[in-house]
């Protein structure tokens, strides 16, 4: 008799720091067999993992990737030989993590599968800058978008989503930083707009820089150092260069003092 397939969990591994994982998360890598897991996910939220096989299936733009129609086979393959199998993905599995076509080929090989909500990047810099997306009086709506677009995949209006909005979130866009804030100056925003770009949100090394439109839009210095970031648009932001609540970039501080003390 053919034993059962196991179950596949996707697994949200919230934005970065380890303590921001979801308990059922963790209960599930520690009674994982294998683990399918992202390039961003931390050290420390993978040590849960103790006793599981722990294979990387990261995808990180620029660099060297596991095909998705690769990831796909190998968790129907992994469901069928173990009983607990968990896809571990950065923030959240169902926003811009590909969730939906996993879910799709595992239920086409008949093997069920379990969603495990992770706190996206968007929620932790909103935290971190301790500036809420949504305000009374300014902010009704938020929209999460990004321009990124695959191989066959037709573009999406981006630019309409992010006017139509009073906050709006970019993933997986801060290397196009300045020609995006052209484009969305061309397309009626004002230059006044404030952007606050967050790198590596919820970790030691963060970085936030504020600024508007306007600027981003005359930078051709680069604004990250090769993290994860986000950029974030919208008058909700203003107060991130007021005196009233002054954003500082961590790294800046920390080489100041450094020099400071080595005078």
């Amino acid at each position: 008799m053919n034993k059962a397939p196991g179950v596949v969990h996707l697994v949200g591994a919230g934005p970065g720091a380890p303590d921001l994982i979801t308990l059922r998360a963790a209960r599930l890598l520690a009674q994982a067999d294998i683990v399918f897991y992202d390039a961003l996910v931390h050290p420390d939220t993978l040590a849960l993992a103790e006793r599981a096989e722990k294979i990387a299936v990261g995808k990180r733009c620029g660099k060297h990737s596991t095909l998705q129609r690769f990831i796909n086979k190998r968790l129907i393959d992994a469901a069928r030989k173990h009983a607990v199998v968990v896809r571990l993905k950065g923030g959240d599995p169902m926003l811009f993590g590909r969730a939906q076509e996993e879910i799709d080929a595992l239920r086409a090989a008949g093997i069920r599968c379990e969603v495990v909500p992770g706190v996206t990047a968007a929620l932790a810099a909103s935290a971190e800058l301790q500036i809420s997306l949504t305000r009374r009086g300014m902010s009704r709506n938020v929209t999460f978008v990004t321009p990124r677009v695959g191989a066959g995949e037709e573009a999406s209006d981006w630019i309409k989503s992010i006017c139509n909005a009073d906050t709006a979130v970019m993933y997986m866009a801060a290397g196009q930083s300045s020609a995006i804030a052209a484009k969305l100056i061309d397309s009626g925003l004002t230059a006044d707009v404030p952007v606050v770009i967050v790198e590596n949100a919820s970790l030691p090394g963060m970085r936030q820089t504020a600024t508007t439109l306007g600027e981003l839009q005359d930078t051709t210095e680069c604004l990250t150092h090769g993290g994860p970031a986000l950029l974030m648009i919208g008058r909700v932001f203003a107060q991130a260069k007021s005196a009233e609540h002054p954003l500082v970039d961590q790294a800046v501080v920390q080489e100041a003092v450094a020099a400071a003390l080595s005078a």
